[in-house]
């Protein structure tokens, strides 16, 4: 399924490094009555790869939707610079506001549109001449052809959804924004939302993607970036930060039972829930499976069966944001 080419517009460079880069971007939102002012980003620095699927992480009211809002040029930012697609926020706003496609967690959708009009209507508001728009392919690429004069309302959650991406992408932004698109959505429609998402990206579209969902920024994000209290507390490639926390778990099923640990695994922080089931961890960095099943074949300790369990993305996160306090 081919995805509309990703539109490269005026941009200072015909093709940007940097889909978004932002510096030392700050925003303090004014208290409500006697409330204290809110500093909901706090002076980040943070870079997005042309053509990259970059994840954004981070517990609720960490600063995502602000940062997310002010490229979008919804909210003003307090301090610092951001340029989209290679213009300047604050120089050129509308031509970087035209880089930039956004899909919102909300489903709104007019219910008594149907696609092609919807799709049509915002193409115009984007002021998309109507021979230049592109609303019979996006109907493809998000699989609504056969929907297209269907009113909205008769539409499932997952076609809504769909017809959200495609209403992001009328003006052929080189840039899409997924702001949490597949909470409380199935497994099987999840599936079909990445589907087209990978398509996209591959056709040059930058994606940045916001999720609760780790496992799936752990599968389809390139790089990542988790935000914490307003500031970037970790951006790295996907590998490079699953290689942060230098631990493995391992479980080793035993064909004897034992009542106490050899000695020599004490380095193992070893545990033992079940006669015949004994856990070890340990750093990869630092010793191999082989180097402790010496160990264990030294006790006369023998095994019916082992696992190993790996780092994950939710591992990094707990660890970078434990004990934040999400507000």
């Amino acid at each position: 399924m081919a995805a509309p080419s990703a539109h490269t517009g005026n941009a200072p460079d015909a093709l940007p490094a940097a889909a978004v880069a932002v510096h030392g971007l700050d925003k303090t939102y004014r208290g409500q009555g006697k409330a204290p002012p809110k500093r909901a980003l706090k002076a980040i620095d943070l870079t997005i790869p042309r053509g990259t699927l970059f994840g954004l992480l981070g517990p609720n009211g960490a600063g995502k939707s602000t940062l997310i809002n002010i490229l979008a040029g919804l909210v003003v930012k307090t301090g610092g610079t951001a340029a989209v697609w290679g213009y300047d926020i604050d120089r050129q706003p509308r031509q970087a506001r035209s880089a930039i496609g956004v899909v919102p967690q909300e489903l709104n959708i007019d219910p008594f549109f149907t696609p092609r009009e919807l799709l049509d209507l915002q193409a115009g508001l984007y002021g998309v001449p109507r021979a230049e728009r592109i609303t019979e392919r996006l109907l493809e690429v998000v699989g609504l052809a056969d929907k297209a004069n269907a009113y909205a309302r008769t539409l499932s959650g997952g076609m809504r959804r769909r017809l959200m991406v495609a209403k992001a992408m009328v003006h052929s932004p080189p840039i899409l924004v997924l702001d949490e698109p597949t909470a409380g959505v199935d497994v099987e429609l999840r599936q079909q939302l990445w589907g087209q998402v990978r398509a996209l990206n591959a056709a040059g579209t930058t994606v940045l993607l916001t999720t609760h969902y780790l496992e799936e920024a752990e599968e389809l994000c390139d790089r990542i970036a988790i935000i914490n209290h307003g500031e970037v507390v970790a951006c790295d490639t996907t590998r490079n930060l699953l290689a942060r926390i230098d631990s493995k778990t391992l479980t080793l099923h035993l064909t004897r039972p034992i009542s106490d640990v050899p000695e020599a695994l004490a380095a193992y922080l070893p545990e033992l829930p079940e006669p015949t089931r004994l856990v070890l961890r340990y750093r990869p960095s630092e010793a191999q499976v082989g180097d402790i099943l010496n160990v264990l074949n030294a006790g006369g300790l023998h095994i019916r069966d082992l696992s190993t369990e790996e780092t994950d993305l939710e591992d990094i996160f707990l660890q970078l944001t434990r004990g934040s306090g999400a507000t």
